[in-house]
């Protein structure tokens, strides 16, 4: 039913790059395509192989590369006349943007690419920036407002017989089960798409749907060895693509399966490499949802009360203007779970300075 997966974001000379190519090879092989369809005066060539290189930027965590690679892009297709390809430009702009928690921004550039997609008869470029809207919905927690456009891709996916978009489609829906508490229809999606991810060879989606699979085996079956051993498998696949950002987000899930096992001090270690890991990609949300595991772990290790307190408040702070309900809900369990309300940061204390300066 469903063929190889493939990357429609390495387009012109790029095609023959494969779905896992390492970021490293995408980017050195598309500087250099892009490097010379600029001295040939081939706009066209240059929106479309520029294209790659903002990817393999983005997806390296090289935010400033990043953004700098999608608007020459887009100015390259302009240039062009290409629509389609300023669409493609613009749908790597707005991922861009919801990965650096920038999300009206987000939806802005995303609305656009769908609409250029439209209007470029690019009907994969408008699918990937429908999805993209619903991504970004469904990080904010907006579930009733994505959870009809997420079932609407998943069935063009797979009518198309297009395995990488019905891997994707099917692992929101399996995380937005997940969050509401429905553990079991969770596991069924996130084990089909790892199931069509490794049939389709797409190394990524197969890692992702590893790590929603540890996720759930950890949480509904407390089964912490079994959960390890995914993320481990799923850690392979990450590296040999040097997939950063899927990388930070698999130690984080590490950390969070040994928290919920009470190994603390494990989870302290892996919180504070994840923490790392997304400072240095310039990654928000990853970030603070790595300190909100790692301020849980050092509460559950002794750390001083109004402290604990003064960091979860802040982090609501945070949460709240980035717009992420779910994460942000996480963080009222956490004061609860820890008993740390808003109201047991003392004002006056040095930690609750602490915060209101960094606030």
């Amino acid at each position: 039913m469903y063929g190889k997966a493939f990357a429609p974001e390495y387009q012109g000379a790029l095609t023959t790059l494969s779905v896992n190519s390492s970021l490293d090879d995408v980017l050195a092989a598309g500087t250099e395509r892009l490097r010379a369809a600029e001295q040939a005066g081939e706009h066209g060539e240059a929106a479309r192989s520029g294209l790659a290189v903002a990817e393999a930027h983005r997806r390296l965590g090289q935010v400033r590369e990043a953004d700098l690679a999608w608007k020459a892009s887009y100015r390259a297709a302009r240039d062009a006349g290409d629509v389609a390809a300023m669409a493609w430009a613009l749908w790597s702009g707005g991922t861009l943007a919801r990965q650096r928690g920038a999300l009206p921004l987000a939806f802005r550039l995303l609305r656009l690419a769908a609409d250029l997609g439209e209007r470029g008869g690019d009907i994969v470029v408008r699918g990937y920036s429908l999805a993209g809207l619903a991504e970004t919905g469904r990080i904010q927690g907006d579930y009733e407002a994505v959870g009809r456009l997420h079932e609407q891709l998943l069935a063009e996916a797979r009518r198309r017989g297009e395995a990488r978009h019905t891997v994707w489609a099917l692992e929101g829906i399996a995380q937005m089960h997940r969050n509401s508490g429905d553990h079991d229809t969770a596991y069924a999606l996130f084990e089909e798409a790892a199931h069509i991810a490794a049939r389709a060879e797409d190394r990524r989606g197969h890692a992702w749907a590893l790590r929603g699979l540890a996720d759930i085996v950890s949480v509904r079956d407390g089964d912490t060895e079994r959960a390890l051993a995914l993320l481990t498998e799923a850690e392979e696949s990450c590296r040999a693509m040097n997939l950063s950002g899927a990388l930070a987000y698999n130690h984080k899930m590490r950390a969070n399966v040994c928290y919920r096992a009470g190994r603390y001090g494990q989870a302290r270690r892996l919180y504070e490499q994840a923490l790392g890991e997304f400072r240095a990609m310039a990654e928000p949300r990853g970030e603070a949802l790595s300190r909100l595991g790692l301020t849980k772990s050092l509460a559950r290790l002794g750390r001083d009360r109004a402290e604990t307190a003064a960091e979860l408040a802040e982090l609501a702070g945070i949460l709240e203007r980035i717009g992420l309900r779910h994460a942000r809900e996480m963080v009222t369990r956490a004061q609860s779970e820890l008993g740390v309300g808003p109201a047991d940061s003392p004002a006056d204390s040095p930690a609750g300075a602490r915060a209101r300066t960094a606030r």
